[in-house]
């Protein structure tokens, strides 16, 4: 089912007298338990597109419409509000607090995304989430004794304990090695299914294109084609 779309999405910026757009007029359909991968060139528009989708930055014209409401019609707060509760991020670097524990990074999204679960249920849930993404044996380690490998895989866990319903991921496996790499996109697929969370991630890396359901190529501001992948990835042991 269909339940997060991007409607004729146009951005530009203006620089003095001179008008430079940035996209114009993206046109998507997100479903849930389905990973799409926006990919092209560099200034091709992919990673404008996925912060206007995440309500992190405006479009000039156009809706992004997340369970039959606009986003880009949005004040702040409500979008603050979707972000906390309904969105989950993962970036190209982890962006762990240097000075929280593994377990503690989670607890404290718990706390902003509003969850209300009580203290020893957010530990619990905590436990399960880490034990999900096969860092439960690092919960009391702090960012500095975590390799970067370890370090993503928090980050993602951090990205989905409050149980979002879509997931936005810049470049999460360009700040890893190649095995690494398959191992983070194994993971998101595997609990993109499990969990049944629509995804939205920008890559540059064509290898990891294989474990998505769709790839969207854009060029200049502009989507150049739609493709059906072959996500045929089995778990990594």
């Amino acid at each position: 089912m269909e339940f997060f779309t991007v409607n004729d999405i146009k951005k530009a910026f203006t620089n003095g007298e001179v008008r430079e757009e940035i996209l114009k007029g993206i046109n998507i359909s997100l479903k849930k338990g389905e990973i799409t991968a926006l990919v092209g060139a560099s200034g091709s528009g992919k990673s404008t597109l996925l912060t206007i989708a995440a309500g992190l930055q405006p479009a000039s014209e156009g809706q992004i419409l997340f369970e039959g409401k606009n986003i880009n019609a949005m004040n702040q707060e409500q979008i603050r509000k979707i972000r906390a509760n309904k969105f989950g991020f993962v970036f190209q670097f982890a962006h762990l607090v240097p000075f929280l524990t593994v377990e503690e990074q989670l607890i404290l999204m718990l706390d902003v995304s509003e969850t209300k679960l009580t203290k020893q249920e957010q530990k619990r849930e905590v436990n399960r989430i880490l034990k999900l993404v096969g860092m439960d044996h690092r919960k009391k380690a702090y960012p500095s004794s975590l390799s970067g490998g370890e370090k993503q895989r928090v980050a993602f866990a951090r990205a989905i304990i409050h149980k979002p319903m879509v997931l936005f991921a810049d470049e999460p496996t360009a700040s890893l090695d190649s095995k690494k790499s398959k191992e983070m996109m194994t993971l998101i697929r595997e609990l993109t299914k499990t969990l049944n969370i629509t995804t939205l991630m920008v890559t540059h890396d064509e290898e990891m294109l294989s474990y998505v359901d769709h790839i969207i190529k854009m060029s200049d501001g502009l989507i150049l084609q739609t493709d059906e992948s072959t996500a045929v990835h089995q778990v990594i042991s």
